[in-house]
Order: C-alpha cells, then sequence, then structure tokens
C-alpha cells in the first residue's frame, strides 16, 4: 500500500477510535488534509487514497495546485485554513469551497463583496467559519475572546458583529474554528477545544442558521478535540510526514 494512504487509513482508524470513546459517531468527524508545502503529485496520492477535503494556509501557494488538480477525479475539495489577508480576499474568493478563517468583520465584509462578484461560483454563498482565539495567545489569529464566559459585555459584543456577519448575503456561517497554544501534552489543548464548543453552542441559541461545524485539533491533539465536539480535524504531519 502506498505510504500516504497507509497513513490516512491509520488516522481515520485514530478518529474512529476516538470517537467511539466520546459517545459519537466517526461519520460525524471530517478529516482535513493540511497540505501546506506539499506538493500536487502527493495530494494526488492521498486522493487516491480517498482523502478529498484539503486545507491551505496561504492563497498563494494554494492557487498553482488548486490548477493542478482542477480535473482530478474524485475532485478536491479546498478550504482555506490561515489567516487571509484583505487585499487577497478577491483571489480566495474564486479559489476556495470554503474559508475557515474568517476573523474580523471588516475581512468578511470584503470577502462578500467579492463572493458577491463571482458570478462563476457554483454556490450562492461561500461557507465560512469564524475563527476565534479564546485562549489568549498572542501569535493566533481569530476574534479576542478569552474570558468570554466571565465577560457578558465581551461575548454580546461579539453576537454584535455575528449579527452583522449574519447579514452578508454572499457567506454562510457554519460554525467555529480554532487552534489551541502547542503542547506536549494533548490534553493542555482541552480548555480551548471545551471553551470553543460552548461558545458555539451559546450562538447557535442566540441566532438562527447552521451552527454545526467546529473546526478543532490538529495531529497531536485532535482525539481530545474530537472528545469535545469537534466535527473537522486537520490534520498535515500525520498524513505527509514531517515538512
Amino acid at each position: 500500500m502506498d505510504a500516504i494512504a497507509a497513513r490516512i487509513n491509520a488516522v481515520r482508524e485514530r478518529i474512529a477510535a476516538a470517537a467511539q470513546q466520546a459517545g459519537r459517531s466517526a461519520g460525524e468527524v471530517r478529516l482535513i488534509g493540511v497540505t501546506k508545502t506539499q506538493p500536487p503529485e502527493r495530494i494526488e496520492r492521498a486522493l487516491a487514497a480517498g482523502l478529498t477535503d484539503f486545507g491551505e494556509n496561504r492563497v498563494q501557494e494554494a492557487e498553482p495546485k488548486i490548477a493542478a488538480l482542477a480535473y482530478a477525479h474524485p475532485p478536491a475539495s479546498w478550504r482555506l485554513i490561515g489567516h487571509l489577508q484583505r487585499n487577497k480576499a478577491k483571489k480566495a474568493a474564486a479559489l476556495f469551497d470554503a474559508v475557515d478563517s474568517l476573523d474580523s468583520l471588516d475581512l468578511a465584509r470584503t470577502l462578500d463583496r467579492h463572493v458577491g462578484e463571482l458570478a462563476q461560483r457554483t454556490q450562492a454563498r461561500l461557507p465560512v467559519l469564524l475563527q476565534v482565539n479564546v485562549s489568549g495567545e498572542a501569535s493566533k489569529e481569530g476574534f479576542a475572546l478569552v474570558g468570554w464566559e466571565e465577560q457578558p459585555a465581551l461575548f454580546d459584543a461579539f453576537c454584535a458583529e455575528v449579527e452583522a456577519l449574519l447579514a452578508l448575503p454572499h457567506l454562510h456561517i457554519r460554525g467555529l474554528m480554532t487552534i489551541a497554544p502547542w503542547s506536549s501534552d494533548p490534553e493542555a489543548a482541552r480548555p480551548t477545544f471545551r471553551s470553543t464548543r460552548r461558545l458555539r453552542d451559546r450562538l447557535a441559541q442566540r441566532f438562527q442558521g447552521d451552527w454545526d461545524e467546529l473546526s478543532m485539533g490538529m495531529t497531536d491533539d485532535f482525539a481530545v478535540a474530537i472528545a469535545e465536539g469537534a466535527t473537522l480535524v486537520r490534520v498535515g504531519r500525520a498524513i505527509f510526514g514531517e515538512r
């Protein structure tokens, strides 16, 4: 068996075991292959192994890969998982099937405008996730929400932004994304994942819409993320090996 295919199978087995332990179905968790620095040939091997969802960190790196694999069968689905600069929003609107790292209202308005200008999009609205920073780690992007559970004013201010986001006609908010601070102990990520899930649940109570997605967890901590409700896990190293 191809090495990448074998690693994908191993990751899927780990996902299934984590889901079972959490009392969930493995079918509730989607595997996103993180393809940062990976050439199209290696991504094509992952496609051949049945992985169809891929996450890219940078618009400029993703563009030639998406073009190279445009006619692949089965087709690849591309998600932007890294920080999006406003000057790259037009290109991102044309390239990606979803943007999982929307981190400001200003960016959302720019992206919404560009999606609306693209008549060739097959989807009327672009699926997006709101990236939230509940840990307070300075190096992480996202809506700043550290301590939101103890600070009603902070939560209410975020809700005012969410209300404006939901009014944008060309974006479809599907849930939240977060990145936990790195630690050698996967359990250290649990408070971040739990806080994000609680935030999603509060938003779902307050606002109508689809709040079904939680993108949480990477190679080292995705089992903990699944236990805390992740529906999307972003895995690179465990599939493609060390960069």
